[in-house]
């Protein structure tokens, strides 16, 4: 299989408009010794907790062949990017003809579930999920709902 640029048949999108983080949610984490991931994908509830712990504890089952952790370099041009998009006028998305599954959360303060419905009301025939009781980590909370989600949508 060949993993070089092809056109998209199908396009997912999970929480990837304009960023909106706290960088206090960094800070804590570092206070606190916990992954970030805790903080900025996550409700700081009764339900967010629990689901963050399950996640980070996921992430470390896979053993072989994990992604290298994340450069400093990488991550501040990561940050620029973001905010150059998050600063432009909004793409005109009525020619936008493949099919696009959009999933959030309902509580998600990095991509509001706002903007995510501004975009599935601009692109003609998409899906949209919001999960409940969720941040920017919903498909990670909402991991055994939406996997056969997206599996579904990408191989039909």
């Amino acid at each position: 299989m060949s993993w070089g640029p092809r056109p998209a048949s199908r396009l997912h999108r999970a929480g990837s408009r304009q960023h909106r983080g706290n960088g206090w949610d960094v800070l804590r984490a570092t206070l606190t010794r916990a992954d970030p991931k805790e903080f900025l994908f996550f409700n700081r509830n009764a339900t967010g907790k629990p689901a963050a712990k399950a996640f980070i504890k996921r992430l470390q089952e896979r053993t072989a062949d994990r992604d290298k952790p994340v450069s400093t370099k990488a991550f501040q041009t990561q940050l620029k990017a973001i905010q150059k998009f998050g600063r432009s006028a909004p793409s005109d998305l009525s020619k936008l003809t493949n099919p696009t599954l959009m999933a959030n959360g309902d509580n998600d303060r990095m991509v509001p579930s706002m903007l995510s419905e501004d975009l599935h009301r601009r692109i003609k025939g998409s899906e949209l999920i919001i999960y409940p009781d969720s941040g920017h980590g919903g498909i990670f909370q909402f991991h055994d709902r939406f996997s056969p989600v997206a599996v579904e949508f990408l191989t039909h």
